[in-house]
Order: C-alpha cells, then structure tokens, then sequence
C-alpha cells in the first residue's frame, strides 16, 4: 500500500491532479488492531500513505470507511444496498472503538463502525464535488439499517457534524522504508 500509494500520488502532481480522494482504512492509530498484527502492519502502511498525500501539497479527502458490508462470514450473503442508513462521521477510530465495546456488551445492532459499499462510493463521489471535503480525513460508518435517520444526500451538513475535526496524525509511530 505504501509504496503503491505513494507512486500514484507523484503521478497525480505530474499529470496535475486537483484534488485526491483516498480511501483508507479504520485501525490507523491502533497499532494492535488485528489488521496490522495478522498482516504486517497494513493500516499503519495506508496511514503512511495517508501522510504522504496530505504532505504531499495536493487537495485531498481521505476516507477511513468501517468494515464494508456486505462483510465476509456468516452474513456474507445478507444483501448490503447503499441508500438505506444514516451515515455517521468520526475521527481517530472512535466508532470502531465504540463498535469493539458496544459488541462485548452484546448490542451488536447499534454499532455504527459498518457501513455498505455502495455507500463509501457515493462519500467518495461528493467528496469531489464538495468545496468543504477539501483537506479532510475522517472516519465513515452507518447504523444499521432501520434506525436513524436515512442519510439524504446533504455531505455539507454530514461534513458539518465533525465540527471541523480531522483525524489527526501525531501517533502512532509510522513504519519505516527504504523503497
């Protein structure tokens, strides 16, 4: 991911790309999160790259979307369709953190650290069009589907509800590269 990353971005000030929408990960600050222990630190690679982009001088938008539904396992055939929830909006991981606690309280149903597929591509689509997505990053979930109110398409006023917030990127530590 890094490296990948990493060239694209150069490629993009060469062909004089405006504006970057990079889509991340959740995990990012946590450097025991079971996608960096059991695959060689990838979230603190991508955060990486996420640091190089906003280094980079380029407008960007990064988003760090929960797990994506439909999501692997048991459920894996339960249908998933975008349009359906209420969007939410954090930083830092906080909704995977809330998601982590509030399954071992067994209230799996009202984490909001999942979110459809479809749903990360329409964020990713007005995150162009949007003046006030310009040099963001931020974490994306969705309750489940049912309750809250069904986003309506407004990413001002779901941008809005950060306060201004981005995620930050003082820790962790970043792995190191000689590539």
């Amino acid at each position: 991911d890094w490296v990948g990353q990493r060239n694209q971005i150069e490629a993009a000030k060469a062909a004089g790309v405006k504006h970057i929408v990079m889509v991340s990960s959740m995990g990012g600050t946590k450097p025991d999160h079971f996608l960096n222990t059991h695959l060689d630190k990838i979230v603190l690679w991508k955060r990486k790259a996420e640091k190089y982009l906003i280094d980079s001088g380029l407008a960007y938008t990064i988003i760090h979307p929960g797990g994506l539904l439909p999501h692997p396992g048991p459920q894996a055939n339960v249908p998933a369709p975008g349009g359906k929830r209420e969007l939410v909006l954090s930083v830092d991981d906080k909704l995977g953190t809330e998601g982590e606690k509030l399954k071992e309280e067994g209230k799996v149903d009202e984490a909001r650290h999942l979110i459809p597929r479809e749903d990360v591509a329409e964020i990713c689509v007005q995150s162009l069009l949007e003046p006030d997505a310009k040099n963001r990053s931020f974490d994306l979930g969705a309750c489940t589907e049912g309750k809250g109110t069904v986003y309506d398409g407004n990413f001002k006023a779901l941008l809005a509800t950060l306060n201004g917030a981005n995620c930050s990127y003082e820790t962790p530590a970043l792995p190191e590269s000689s590539l």
